[in-house]
């Protein structure tokens, strides 16, 4: 019976490259302020002279919720930097918005220098008197501008001799009749019953000549006086004769 040993070349060994580091890299933080932008930049020049070769550095933003290291406080963020062999290192900036535009936001890796340069601008906050203009409505309407405050009395008068304004009118009443005519009727008050008629014209202003039922202008009928004497003493009136018999 033959057996067949396997060779010693059939069997795989695996190596594992682990990487050994080697400790942080320099490094050097330079504060900036734009005078005409208002706004703050830093700069940061980390130095890699044992990175491995065609290798970069890199970079990368992480939020003070997301690292395990520092308790969380909103008002900061990370900046980390990593490149084998070397170690990781971070930076505590504040978490103010970054802006990264082209000219402002740029990184740069020099493999003669073995240094990489990271530059970054943070935005700078809305003055407060350069606040936007109210937006128009949806119509293409501004909206009215608040009313203006209160103004207080004229300067040498006193708040209680101060002058009141009218007051408003009320709604729900009728308006004042207007006012008599001169030599016309006058018009009837809202609600009420019409006015008595002006009393005849006299010197003495009694009522001695007035008779109910009688027409206005026209004066009222007597009877006429019984003829009188002279003296004063009264006529015996004579009867009528008498009618003539017809018969006769």
């Amino acid at each position: 019976m033959l057996l067949l040993s396997p060779s010693p070349t059939s069997e795989k060994s695996t190596f594992v490259k682990q990487a050994i580091k080697i400790g942080r890299p320099g490094y050097r933080v330079t504060k900036q302020f734009d005078p005409e932008t208002k706004q703050r930049s830093l700069l940061f020049q980390i130095e890699y002279p044992e990175i491995e070769d065609l290798s970069k550095p890199r970079h990368r933003f992480m939020s003070s919720f997301e690292q395990r290291v520092q308790p969380f406080d909103k008002r900061y963020q990370y900046l980390m930097f990593a490149a084998e062999p070397y170690e990781i290192i971070a930076f505590k900036v504040p978490s103010t918005e970054i802006d990264k535009s082209t000219p402002k936001f740029f990184s740069h890796w020099d493999p003669d220098s073995k240094m990489f340069t990271l530059q970054l601008y943070f935005k700078s906050k809305p003055v407060e008197g350069n606040k936007p203009q109210a937006a128009p409505a949806a119509n293409g309407a501004v909206a009215p501008p608040p009313p203006p405050p209160p103004q207080g009395p004229p300067p040498g008068v006193s708040a209680g001799n101060a002058p009141r304004a009218p007051p408003p009118p009320m709604t729900g009443t009728l308006p004042p009749p207007p006012p008599p005519m001169a030599n016309g009727p006058r018009p009837m008050p809202p609600g009420g019953a019409p006015p008595a008629p002006p009393p005849p014209p006299g010197g003495s202003g009694t009522m001695a000549n007035f008779t109910p039922g009688t027409q206005v202008g026209r004066p009222p009928t007597m009877p006429p006086p019984p003829p009188q004497g002279y003296g004063g003493q009264q006529m015996p009136i004579r009867p009528p004769p008498p009618p003539p018999n017809m018969g006769q």
